[in-house]
């Protein structure tokens, strides 16, 4: 048999070049003509178990932005899993297209292109994505959760995903401020949806003084109608002087136009893959001296919450139990960023990556 080396054949930047670089196992390509699905799934690893990762639906302007988004987000799943002591791999899905396209045909047709994985592929819902939109793809399988609350389900995972970005924030406070108090730290919320607007009444119940911004300005007047935060322009939110920047929306705003901006001591928000480039933008976030608690670490409620439903025996009260550990997780990495003098983004992954390799070499022990 002729051997190729990969460097022989992989071209950088194509897609067998971002799947080597990124270490995935697979990525599948979902196309269906009659009901207009185009649809991606990550599967980055399941050494820890089946990959889980909730499905986004998004208007990409290109086929290779949802690629990227796709890669990048079931990576950071892996790692996310990891951390939160879960028994499952890394794996995310992305739909193109404007969210209006779903229907019932459609989203079962997306329902058989999981199904034909066999359980390689747990999806639930995420941006763009409800409970009930699972229930359609749960009518083709069984690898579905967060179903709703009325057809056994753990229903909306936003309030646990909330709840731990919260317990992140209070761990990054404390390392940075010397107390995990809130109460009258200026907190800016970038993204008002379902996981942003759980996170302003904490912080608001608090004593916390908010700022919100979005670029829906009907969700953005309703939360701050209902919670009194301070509504700030999208634009200005980088340069605005606060404690805490939250990035609850979607992905990389920390980048090269918006790093210098930020005047803020502590970064902890829900947003998947915050940083635009995580090796340089996490090293520049240590140079500022500011602490960053990684996305996946904290932000991790959500899937505590499906993974729960998925294995069986669903309780919202040990849900929450879970996710609160949350706080002493992103402590320690916190302490392990400041310690070996790496970015806390580097911290999290090679602790991630301990508990993947160890549990690996257990499985291959028999």
């Amino acid at each position: 048999m002729l051997e190729i080396k990969a460097t022989e054949t992989v071209r950088e930047g194509s897609i067998f070049g971002q799947i080597t670089t990124m270490d995935h196992e697979q990525l599948v390509i979902c196309n269906d003509e009659a009901t207009g699905l185009k649809a991606l799934i990550g599967i980055h690893n399941t050494t820890l178990g089946p990959a889980l990762g909730g499905t986004r639906m998004w208007p990409y302007a290109s086929e290779e932005e949802a690629i990227t988004d796709v890669l990048r987000l079931s990576r950071g799943m892996t790692f996310k899993n990891a951390l939160a002591g879960l028994n499952l791999g890394g794996g995310k899905a992305v739909i193109l297209g404007d969210p209006k396209l779903k229907n019932e045909a459609f989203l079962r047709r997306f329902g058989r292109f999981v199904q034909s994985l066999g359980g390689r592929y747990v999806t639930a819902e995420d941006v763009n994505m409800n409970t009930s939109d699972m229930e359609f793809i749960g009518l083709e399988t069984r690898h579905v959760t967060g179903l709703p609350e009325i057809k056994g389900g753990g229903g909306d995972p936003s309030p646990v995903t909330a709840y731990g970005v919260y317990m992140g924030m209070k761990a990054a406070a404390k390392k940075a401020f010397g107390s995990e108090s809130l109460e009258g730290k200026r907190i800016g919320v970038q993204g008002v949806g379902q996981v942003g607007k759980y996170l302003i009444e904490h912080l608001v119940k608090e004593g916390a003084h908010v700022l919100v911004t979005d670029i829906f300005e009907d969700k953005l007047q309703q939360v701050a109608k209902a919670t009194g935060a301070q509504v700030v322009d999208p634009n200005v939110i980088y340069d605005m002087e606060m404690d805490i920047y939250s990035p609850c929306a979607l992905g990389a705003t920390i980048n090269d136009q918006t790093i210098d901006r930020l005047k803020c001591a502590v970064i902890a928000g829900g947003a998947n893959n915050q940083l635009k480039d995580e090796a340089k933008h996490g090293r520049i976030l240590v140079e500022k001296g500011i602490v960053y608690a990684p996305d996946f670490l904290i932000n991790a409620g959500g899937v505590i919450n499906v993974g729960a439903e998925y294995f069986g025996g669903y309780n919202r009260e040990t849900v929450y139990k879970q996710t609160e550990k949350i706080y002493d997780t992103c402590l320690g990495i916190l302490d392990k960023s400041e310690k070996e003098n790496i970015p806390a983004q580097q911290a999290a992954i090679e602790t991630a990556k301990a508990r993947i390799e160890a549990i690996g070499r257990v499985k291959l022990s028999f």
